[in-house]
Protein backbone atom coordinates (compact mmCIF):
# COMPACT_ATOMS: atom_id res chain seq x y z
CA UNK A 1 0.00 0.00 0.00
CA UNK A 2 1.42 3.25 -0.93
CA UNK A 3 2.25 5.54 1.86
CA UNK A 4 0.46 8.60 2.09
CA UNK A 5 3.51 11.14 1.63
CA UNK A 6 4.14 9.07 -1.59
CA UNK A 7 0.07 9.12 -2.93
CA UNK A 8 -0.16 12.77 -2.25
CA UNK A 9 2.83 13.49 -4.63
CA UNK A 10 1.22 11.75 -7.20
CA UNK A 11 -1.46 14.14 -6.36
CA UNK A 12 0.41 17.48 -6.13
CA UNK A 13 1.72 16.32 -9.44
CA UNK A 14 -1.54 15.61 -11.01
CA UNK A 15 -2.94 19.07 -9.86
CA UNK A 16 -6.10 19.86 -10.04
CA UNK A 17 -5.32 23.54 -11.00
CA UNK A 18 -6.24 25.81 -14.07
CA UNK A 19 -4.90 25.22 -17.52
CA UNK A 20 -6.26 24.93 -20.87
CA UNK A 21 -9.71 22.59 -20.97
CA UNK A 22 -9.79 20.12 -23.87
CA UNK A 23 -10.48 21.27 -26.85
CA UNK A 24 -14.18 20.18 -27.97
CA UNK A 25 -14.15 17.48 -31.26
CA UNK A 26 -17.04 18.53 -32.87
CA UNK A 27 -16.31 15.68 -36.37
CA UNK A 28 -18.84 13.58 -37.09
CA UNK A 29 -15.76 10.90 -36.59
CA UNK A 30 -14.94 12.13 -33.20
CA UNK A 31 -18.86 11.54 -32.45
CA UNK A 32 -18.69 8.37 -33.90
CA UNK A 33 -15.46 7.43 -31.60
CA UNK A 34 -17.29 8.49 -28.69
CA UNK A 35 -20.57 6.20 -28.94
CA UNK A 36 -18.78 3.43 -30.16
CA UNK A 37 -16.39 3.75 -26.72
CA UNK A 38 -19.16 3.68 -24.35
CA UNK A 39 -21.15 1.35 -26.04
CA UNK A 40 -18.17 -0.84 -25.22
CA UNK A 41 -18.59 -0.75 -21.59
CA UNK A 42 -21.20 -3.56 -20.13
CA UNK A 43 -20.10 -2.95 -16.30
CA UNK A 44 -22.26 -2.42 -12.96
CA UNK A 45 -21.90 1.63 -12.92
CA UNK A 46 -20.80 2.90 -9.13
CA UNK A 47 -20.97 6.52 -8.77
CA UNK A 48 -19.18 8.50 -5.63
CA UNK A 49 -18.16 11.63 -4.81
CA UNK A 50 -15.57 12.81 -2.87
CA UNK A 51 -14.98 16.27 -1.28
CA UNK A 52 -13.60 17.88 1.60
CA UNK A 53 -13.18 14.89 3.40
CA UNK A 54 -15.68 12.47 3.00
CA UNK A 55 -16.68 9.61 0.20
CA UNK A 56 -20.36 9.89 -0.87
CA UNK A 57 -20.83 5.89 -1.86
CA UNK A 58 -23.14 3.33 -1.86
CA UNK A 59 -22.57 0.65 1.84
CA UNK A 60 -22.83 -2.24 -0.56
CA UNK A 61 -22.63 -3.23 -4.44
CA UNK A 62 -23.01 -6.27 -6.61
CA UNK A 63 -19.90 -8.64 -7.16
CA UNK A 64 -18.71 -8.32 -11.20
CA UNK A 65 -17.46 -5.85 -13.37
CA UNK A 66 -17.79 -2.23 -11.81
CA UNK A 67 -17.47 1.08 -13.66
CA UNK A 68 -16.03 3.08 -10.47
CA UNK A 69 -16.91 6.99 -11.33
CA UNK A 70 -15.76 9.06 -9.12
CA UNK A 71 -16.33 12.72 -8.94
CA UNK A 72 -14.13 15.26 -7.30
CA UNK A 73 -16.09 18.21 -6.39
CA UNK A 74 -13.23 19.56 -3.98
CA UNK A 75 -12.19 22.21 -3.48
CA UNK A 76 -8.63 20.23 -2.53
CA UNK A 77 -6.74 17.29 -4.33
CA UNK A 78 -8.61 14.11 -4.09
CA UNK A 79 -8.62 10.21 -5.45
CA UNK A 80 -10.57 7.12 -4.53
CA UNK A 81 -8.08 4.27 -3.86
CA UNK A 82 -9.57 0.89 -3.26
CA UNK A 83 -8.27 -1.47 -0.92
CA UNK A 84 -9.59 -5.03 -0.46
CA UNK A 85 -9.76 -6.07 2.96
CA UNK A 86 -8.97 -9.87 3.15
CA UNK A 87 -8.93 -13.09 6.04
CA UNK A 88 -12.06 -11.69 7.48
CA UNK A 89 -10.34 -7.84 8.19
CA UNK A 90 -12.95 -4.78 8.44
CA UNK A 91 -12.67 -1.10 8.09
CA UNK A 92 -11.75 -1.24 11.96
CA UNK A 93 -8.93 -2.95 11.40
CA UNK A 94 -7.71 -1.02 8.49
CA UNK A 95 -8.12 1.99 10.87
CA UNK A 96 -5.94 0.57 13.54
CA UNK A 97 -3.42 -0.17 11.12
CA UNK A 98 -3.43 3.47 9.41
CA UNK A 99 -3.18 4.57 12.82
CA UNK A 100 0.30 3.24 13.17
CA UNK A 101 1.80 3.30 9.84
CA UNK A 102 4.42 0.49 8.67
CA UNK A 103 5.30 -2.25 5.54
CA UNK A 104 1.12 -3.51 4.77
CA UNK A 105 0.21 -6.48 5.68
CA UNK A 106 -1.02 -8.91 3.65
CA UNK A 107 -4.49 -9.04 4.14
CA UNK A 108 -4.10 -5.73 2.44
CA UNK A 109 -4.93 -5.60 -1.59
CA UNK A 110 -4.17 -2.79 -3.62
CA UNK A 111 -6.80 -2.79 -5.92
CA UNK A 112 -6.35 0.36 -7.98
CA UNK A 113 -9.57 2.99 -8.38
CA UNK A 114 -9.87 6.05 -10.01
CA UNK A 115 -6.98 7.91 -9.63
CA UNK A 116 -7.07 11.32 -9.11
CA UNK A 117 -8.60 14.25 -11.12
CA UNK A 118 -8.78 18.03 -10.92
CA UNK A 119 -11.63 19.44 -8.84
CA UNK A 120 -15.03 19.27 -10.53
CA UNK A 121 -13.68 16.65 -13.14
CA UNK A 122 -15.05 13.10 -12.86
CA UNK A 123 -12.46 10.03 -13.30
CA UNK A 124 -13.15 6.63 -13.93
CA UNK A 125 -12.29 2.87 -13.67
CA UNK A 126 -13.38 -0.28 -14.43
CA UNK A 127 -12.73 -3.55 -12.44
CA UNK A 128 -14.21 -7.06 -11.30
CA UNK A 129 -15.14 -7.40 -7.70
CA UNK A 130 -15.48 -10.19 -6.18
CA UNK A 131 -17.65 -10.82 -2.58
CA UNK A 132 -15.59 -9.27 0.15
CA UNK A 133 -14.69 -6.19 2.31
CA UNK A 134 -13.33 -3.38 0.95
CA UNK A 135 -12.51 0.80 1.65
CA UNK A 136 -12.16 3.29 -0.33
CA UNK A 137 -9.40 6.02 0.70
CA UNK A 138 -8.25 8.71 -0.08
CA UNK A 139 -4.36 8.99 0.72
CA UNK A 140 -3.82 13.08 0.11
CA UNK A 141 -1.96 15.12 2.20
CA UNK A 142 -1.18 18.28 0.27
CA UNK A 143 -0.42 21.12 3.32
CA UNK A 144 -1.90 19.07 6.11
CA UNK A 145 -2.43 15.37 7.36
CA UNK A 146 -3.65 12.87 5.00
CA UNK A 147 -7.41 13.04 4.02
CA UNK A 148 -8.25 9.58 5.46
CA UNK A 149 -7.24 10.93 9.28
CA UNK A 150 -10.14 13.53 8.25
CA UNK A 151 -12.27 10.77 7.70
CA UNK A 152 -11.98 10.22 3.82
CA UNK A 153 -12.04 6.78 4.42
CA UNK A 154 -15.27 4.61 4.36
CA UNK A 155 -16.15 0.99 4.05
CA UNK A 156 -17.35 -0.92 1.30
CA UNK A 157 -19.32 -4.30 1.40
CA UNK A 158 -19.49 -6.09 -2.14
CA UNK A 159 -22.40 -8.83 -1.61
CA UNK A 160 -22.79 -11.81 -4.33
CA UNK A 161 -24.50 -11.13 -7.14
CA UNK A 162 -25.09 -13.25 -10.43
CA UNK A 163 -22.43 -14.04 -12.82
CA UNK A 164 -22.81 -11.91 -15.77
CA UNK A 165 -20.85 -11.29 -19.41
CA UNK A 166 -20.44 -8.52 -18.78
CA UNK A 167 -16.83 -7.23 -20.61
CA UNK A 168 -14.67 -4.05 -21.70
CA UNK A 169 -13.56 -3.57 -25.25
CA UNK A 170 -10.29 -1.36 -24.84
CA UNK A 171 -8.91 0.79 -27.78
CA UNK A 172 -5.53 0.21 -26.20
CA UNK A 173 -3.17 -1.44 -23.79
CA UNK A 174 -1.07 0.13 -21.70
CA UNK A 175 1.28 -1.77 -19.88
CA UNK A 176 2.92 -1.22 -16.48
CA UNK A 177 6.11 -2.47 -15.73
CA UNK A 178 9.41 -1.62 -14.05
CA UNK A 179 9.77 1.28 -14.58
CA UNK A 180 8.18 2.62 -17.51
CA UNK A 181 5.10 2.57 -19.56
CA UNK A 182 4.25 0.55 -23.18
CA UNK A 183 1.46 1.44 -25.06
CA UNK A 184 0.80 -0.80 -27.50
CA UNK A 185 -0.60 1.73 -30.48
CA UNK A 186 -0.94 5.64 -30.02
CA UNK A 187 -3.81 7.07 -28.10
CA UNK A 188 -5.93 8.87 -30.83
CA UNK A 189 -7.80 11.93 -30.37
CA UNK A 190 -11.48 11.10 -28.75
CA UNK A 191 -12.88 9.40 -26.12
CA UNK A 192 -10.63 6.28 -25.54
CA UNK A 193 -10.83 3.15 -23.52
CA UNK A 194 -7.50 2.36 -21.79
CA UNK A 195 -6.86 -1.01 -20.72
CA UNK A 196 -3.89 -0.88 -17.99
CA UNK A 197 -2.15 -4.10 -17.06
CA UNK A 198 0.63 -4.08 -14.00
CA UNK A 199 3.31 -6.69 -15.96
CA UNK A 200 5.97 -5.80 -13.21
CA UNK A 201 7.17 -6.98 -10.33
CA UNK A 202 5.64 -4.05 -8.00
CA UNK A 203 2.92 -1.95 -7.19
CA UNK A 204 2.39 0.66 -10.36
CA UNK A 205 -0.71 2.87 -11.13
CA UNK A 206 -0.72 5.11 -13.91
CA UNK A 207 -1.52 9.07 -13.45
CA UNK A 208 -2.48 10.93 -16.54
CA UNK A 209 -2.25 15.00 -16.87
CA UNK A 210 -3.05 16.96 -19.70
CA UNK A 211 -0.29 19.29 -20.82
CA UNK A 212 -0.48 22.70 -21.40
CA UNK A 213 0.07 23.82 -24.43
CA UNK A 214 3.98 23.97 -25.30
CA UNK A 215 4.44 22.17 -21.80
CA UNK A 216 7.11 19.11 -21.80
CA UNK A 217 7.64 16.57 -19.07
CA UNK A 218 10.69 18.10 -18.25
CA UNK A 219 8.91 21.23 -17.87
CA UNK A 220 6.40 19.76 -15.78
CA UNK A 221 9.16 17.71 -13.77
CA UNK A 222 11.06 21.08 -13.02
CA UNK A 223 7.84 22.81 -11.71
CA UNK A 224 7.18 19.69 -9.35
CA UNK A 225 10.77 20.53 -7.65
CA UNK A 226 8.79 24.01 -6.31
CA UNK A 227 5.60 24.07 -7.32
CA UNK A 228 5.92 27.77 -8.16
CA UNK A 229 3.67 29.94 -10.30
CA UNK A 230 0.56 28.57 -12.23
CA UNK A 231 0.46 24.24 -12.48
CA UNK A 232 1.66 23.49 -16.35
CA UNK A 233 -1.10 20.26 -16.22
CA UNK A 234 -4.32 19.20 -15.83
CA UNK A 235 -5.06 15.96 -13.77
CA UNK A 236 -7.44 13.61 -15.54
CA UNK A 237 -7.51 10.73 -13.66
CA UNK A 238 -6.17 7.23 -14.65
CA UNK A 239 -5.89 4.20 -12.22
CA UNK A 240 -4.34 4.06 -8.56
CA UNK A 241 -2.16 1.96 -7.44
CA UNK A 242 -2.85 -2.07 -8.23
CA UNK A 243 -0.62 -5.11 -7.56
CA UNK A 244 1.38 -7.05 -9.49
CA UNK A 245 -0.96 -8.54 -12.46
CA UNK A 246 -3.89 -6.54 -12.19
CA UNK A 247 -5.51 -5.33 -15.08
CA UNK A 248 -7.89 -2.41 -15.01
CA UNK A 249 -9.81 -0.14 -17.55
CA UNK A 250 -10.15 3.78 -17.82
CA UNK A 251 -11.54 5.98 -20.48
CA UNK A 252 -10.80 9.30 -21.09
CA UNK A 253 -11.40 12.67 -23.38
CA UNK A 254 -8.34 13.06 -25.36
CA UNK A 255 -7.73 16.04 -26.88
CA UNK A 256 -4.61 16.47 -29.27
CA UNK A 257 -1.48 17.77 -27.73
CA UNK A 258 0.91 16.33 -24.85
CA UNK A 259 0.31 14.51 -22.15
CA UNK A 260 2.24 12.85 -19.15
CA UNK A 261 2.12 9.58 -17.56
CA UNK A 262 3.54 9.03 -14.07
CA UNK A 263 4.14 6.51 -11.64
CA UNK A 264 4.50 8.05 -7.86
CA UNK A 265 4.16 4.91 -6.11
CA UNK A 266 7.25 4.03 -3.38
CA UNK A 267 9.78 1.56 -4.64
CA UNK A 268 9.81 -1.77 -2.67
CA UNK A 269 13.21 -1.32 -2.62
CA UNK A 270 14.68 2.11 -2.13
CA UNK A 271 11.65 3.60 -0.99
CA UNK A 272 12.11 6.58 -3.64
CA UNK A 273 9.09 7.61 -6.32
CA UNK A 274 8.98 5.57 -9.32
CA UNK A 275 9.00 8.27 -11.40
CA UNK A 276 12.96 8.94 -10.17
CA UNK A 277 13.62 5.38 -11.52
CA UNK A 278 12.49 6.89 -15.04
CA UNK A 279 8.52 5.93 -14.96
CA UNK A 280 7.14 9.34 -16.59
CA UNK A 281 6.68 9.44 -19.87
CA UNK A 282 5.56 11.94 -22.24
CA UNK A 283 2.41 11.04 -25.23
CA UNK A 284 1.17 12.98 -27.62
CA UNK A 285 -2.40 12.86 -29.21
CA UNK A 286 -3.34 13.32 -32.93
Amino acid sequence: MASATTIAGLVVASLALATASANNIASGEARADRAASTDRVAARIVKVVGEDFKFDAPDTVPAGLTEFRFLNKGPALHHMAVLKLTDGKTIDDLRKLLANPGPPPTWVKEMGGPNAPAPGVEANATMTLEPGNYALICFVDIDGPPHFTKGMVRPLRVVPAPTSAASVKADVTLDLFDYNFKLSSPIRAGTRTIKVHNIGQQHHEIELVQLAPGVTVPDFMKWMQKMEGPPPGKALGGVAGMESGMTQYFSADFAPGNYALLCFLPDTKDGKPHFAHGMVQQITVH
